[in-house]
């Protein structure tokens, strides 16, 4: 009988890197064009904060990105390497995808939906890790008092929580969360954007999907903007954040201040 291998752990990525690329992107739905040609790079230590308004394109992306459905035409890169030749079981040792929402019937403590997102790396060396990554990820996110609750007897936001920290717990170079503050409050809000803000601090690249332009210019390094499927910009926070354009973009009329003791942009909409 042969020793079975274990399968190796990737490499940590250089500070700057590009881990992920986008090129020339279209998705087309039931005769509906969902992307028309977004470009995107994405880098080790930044956070990539995606905007836009409702049905611009922000989760279709992030879908595509991750490699959950592929694009009519264009490419995705991750690692230097087509997302489409990278099996499911490499792709998880890559990327953490964070959906919108986290469905689960059965009645699984929430300690144990945690540590699903240690199931990619069972047979290689980062196997010894579970049990500290999941008991990080549930501290991270303030989840450690409901490890043995049942996850379908959580409320909504420590639903998100708990999603969070097994995405968390994952332990890839690559976080894709999509709207991870929507059912949360204003102390968790802060939180969960403080732990992308350190894992890209660490070395890993996280996109983001947010509605909050204030909570996006403040834990961000960059912004891409989306409209109808298309990017309609891509720079630093204090270019992207422009009150003119985000009217534009938002078909209502905003207003742009500098915050008053970090000079961090604070967008509002003019009542």
């Amino acid at each position: 009988m042969g020793v079975k291998r274990r399968r190796q752990v990737p490499a940590r990525p250089e500070p700057g890197a590009e881990l992920l690329t986008a090129a020339g992107l279209h998705l087309a739905v039931g005769g509906r064009e969902l992307l028309s040609g977004v470009d995107l790079v994405v880098r080790a230590g930044e956070v990539l904060a995606l905007l836009g308004p409702n049905g611009a394109g922000k989760s279709t992306l992030l879908s595509v990105l991750a490699g959950d459905v592929p694009p009519s035409s264009g490419t995705v890169l991750l690692g230097g390497r087509p997302l489409g030749d990278h099996r499911p079981a490499e792709l998880a040792l890559h990327r953490a995808l964070l959906p919108q929402s986290a469905a689960l019937s059965f009645p699984f403590p929430a300690g144990e939906v945690v540590r699903m997102g240690r199931a990619p790396w069972a047979g290689t060396a980062a196997e010894a890790e579970d049990d500290e990554a999941v008991a990080a990820a549930l501290a991270a996110t303030d989840s450690t008092a409901f490890v043995d609750r049942p996850f379908t007897a959580l409320s909504g936001g420590e639903r998100a929580r708990v999603a969070l920290a097994r995405v968390l717990a994952q332990r890839t170079a690559l976080l894709l969360l999509d709207e991870p503050t929507a059912a949360l409050d204003l102390r968790h809000q802060e939180l969960v954007l403080q732990v992308a803000r350190d894992r890209a601090r660490a070395g890993d690249a996280v996109v983001v999907v947010l509605h909050d332009l204030s909570l996006a210019a403040a834990y961000a390094d960059r912004i891409v903007l989306l409209a109808d499927g298309r990017t309609v910009a891509d720079g630093p926070v204090a270019e992207v954040l422009d009150a003119p354009l985000l009217s534009r973009v938002y078909a209502h009329p905003v207003e742009v201040f500098p915050h008053p003791g970090t000079g961090t942009p604070l967008v509002v909409p003019a009542r």
